[in-house]
């Protein structure tokens, strides 16, 4: 039971951490678009 809930913990763990990785790369996409658009506007 220990077992299973280390392999859990680790897994979850792990999602969090390829969680973050996909949040800031999409935050740099968003923020090269938005920087687009400004050279656009001027």
């Amino acid at each position: 039971m220990r077992k299973l809930a280390t392999i859990a913990g680790l897994l979850f763990a792990m999602s969090l951490l390829s969680a973050c990785n996909t949040v800031q790369g999409l935050g740099k996409d968003l923020e090269k678009g938005g920087e687009a658009i400004q050279k656009v506007a001027k």
